[in-house]
């Protein structure tokens, strides 16, 4: 770099006036040489660019206060300031004189005060004086007067003084123990956010057997509607660490993971769930089981889990309480499941697992279909072992599509009474199933989207083409023993959840977020729980041999009532 190229710097020149305050002569421009240096002070307006202070209401006063006194009575900020180059050594001296701690340029008064600050101001102000002055005022605004006045006008809204109901706390759906101990919490919102690829599933083996879809309910109507019977059969739903051919694969090392499709398609739409749940996790060696509790929220259906104001509990007496209602839809579905099929059925590769001989005859529809899941983290190296699931999914039906046969999964959705608490604004099915089935399905998503969701993923898990749901409704809402199915309708179940706005890649996230914590914790069992009235998933370390299979009648997350006669 040559010498003359470097950067150079350079002091300004500074004018110093030897003779006192104030500019140099030298460095004035001619034109303002003449010009007497006068101080000002501070009380001196000589421009504003806008008043802050002053409402544009109290211009006019303003200006008449000015016209009385003057300069000095420019406003409330005069008060005591100096008159015009008085005590000029004292000009640029500030004198406090108001609280600037209380300024502000935005209103930060609540809703509330503004609302009565302008009933109070304006309200009054504005009120009209007779019938005929309410009336312009109206036909002024372009609105027509409300018939019924004051009575019309006074009448009850949706969500109208919900704020000053009493918040519903619920009991855990098991009872912590006082020497659990809280590992991690995780809040619906981080869930949320989770993602990863739908992994593409392998069948491990098949069990047992379904019967043909009766695809005369198709054709059932309001003005058609048949009654809903009960049909006598056995089914079995064991938990995870009790199905012997799940045992079989954790014995050959078949995969990392063992779990059922009703946990995993709870874990998968757990950000839904309102009500409490748990499911217990047992770590033995490298494996995780994911386990249920019998009696719990797994063997039995919500109703209008999601709706604004809930079914009532603590109501043991009335048809039309939590856990009755739970009950009710229980029975409903396993009823319908039975009656909608044929006699002809279809055999899988193995018969059914479960079955003894004394039950071997009155086995339900049921086909099991052990399918495998890769959880392996993307772009992981061969050195790194990877993470298989193994998940017990369920079909109830098989249908005949030209010469080839499908799988479906068959559910219910009920109407108890669309006049009762935690109905959900439904419409009364009877009158508008038939001619508004779009209105009843979108009350039904919004009402029970928890558990619709759940329903679409296990059909995508067991890997059915359809999802046959039927319509049931109590012959009289008053009376919980006596239905009738008023119709049916199939969905495809990719399609079904997006019409639900539900997204798989979320789902899978979340069960790929809980497998590698899992995986991370020693051996032991542990119990993952919602709790009961926040959106947040706890896991809890249970020490000793606590036997947490056993079914407690006093949770009230997981009590149900006797199901009706004509069901049982």
């Amino acid at each position: 770099m040559a010498e003359n190229s470097k950067p150079q710097f350079a002091l300004p020149k500074i004018f110093d006036c030897e003779g006192g305050w104030g500019p140099v002569t030298d460095v004035i421009p001619p034109q303002f040489r003449d010009i007497p240096y006068a101080p000002y002070s501070k009380g001196d307006k000589l421009g504003r660019v806008a008043d802050w202070t002053n409402p544009d209401g109290q211009k006019q006063d303003n200006r008449e206060v000015q016209g009385r006194q003057g300069r000095a009575g420019f406003n409330r900020f005069n008060r005591e300031q100096q008159a015009y180059g008085a005590a000029f050594a004292s000009a640029f001296t500030y004198t406090h004189t108001e609280d600037e701690s209380s300024f502000s340029v935005v209103d930060n008064r609540s809703a509330i005060a503004k609302k009565m600050a302008l009933k109070t101001t304006s309200g009054i102000r504005n009120r009209p004086q007779n019938k005929q002055q309410q009336t312009t005022n109206y036909r002024n605004a372009g609105q027509r007067p409300m018939a019924g006045g004051r009575q019309q006008q006074n009448r009850r809204r949706y969500g109208y003084k919900d704020y000053d109901k009493p918040q519903r706390l619920r009991n855990a759906s098991i009872t912590i123990g006082a020497d659990w101990k809280v590992l991690d919490e995780i809040e619906f919102s981080r869930l949320s956010r989770l993602n990863y690829p739908i992994p593409q599933p392998v069948d491990v083996a098949t069990y047992g057997s379904v019967n043909y879809y009766n695809k005369a309910y198709d054709r059932v109507n309001t003005k058609n509607e048949k009654p809903l019977h009960h049909i006598d059969r056995v089914k079995y739903e064991p938990t995870t660490s009790e199905d012997p051919v799940m045992q079989q694969f954790v014995e050959q090392n078949k995969a990392t993971v063992f779990a059922t499709d009703a946990v995993l398609s709870l874990l998968m739409c757990s950000t839904r769930t309102v009500y409490p749940w748990d499911i217990i996790v047992k770590k033995e060696g490298d494996k995780v089981i994911l386990d249920k509790r019998f009696g719990g929220v797994f063997d039995f259906v919500t109703v209008n889990e999601n709706t604004y104001d809930p079914p009532a509990e603590n109501e043991k007496d009335t048809i039309n309480s939590w856990s009755a209602l739970s009950t009710e839809a229980t029975g409903i579905n396993r009823n319908f499941c039975r009656q909608v099929l044929e006699q002809k059925s279809v055999n899988f590769e193995n018969a059914n697992p479960f079955a003894s001989d004394d039950t071997k005859d009155r086995l339900a529809s049921c086909g099991y279909r052990y399918r495998q899941f890769d959880l392996s983290n993307p772009g992981q190296s061969e050195d790194e072992e990877p993470i298989h699931m193994i998940v017990r999914t369920e079909v109830d039906a098989a249908i005949k599509m030209g010469n080839q046969t499908s799988y479906a999964t068959i559910r219910a959705l009920n109407e108890f009474d669309p006049t009762a608490q935690g109905a959900g604004g439904a419409l009364p099915w009877k009158k508008s199933l038939d001619s508004q089935r779009g209105a009843v399905v979108a009350t039904e998503m919004k009402n029970n989207a928890a558990k619709l969701a759940r329903w679409a993923v296990q059909a995508l898990l067991a890997g059915a083409d359809q999802l046959k749901l039927g319509y049931v409704a109590r012959m009289n809402p008053k009376d919980n023993s006596r239905h009738v199915i008023l119709g049916t309708q199939a969905y495809k179940p990719r399609d079904f959840a997006a019409q639900m706005n539900l997204s798989l890649t979320n789902g899978w996230g979340i069960v790929k977020a809980v497998v590698d914590m899992c995986l991370q914790l020693p051996e032991g069992r542990y119990v993952l729980m919602k709790d009961p009235n926040r959106p947040i998933l706890r896991i809890y370390v249970v020490p000793g041999e606590e036997d947490l299979q056993e079914y407690d009648e006093d949770d009230e997350g997981t009590e149900a009532a006797e199901e009706p006669e004509s069901q049982k």
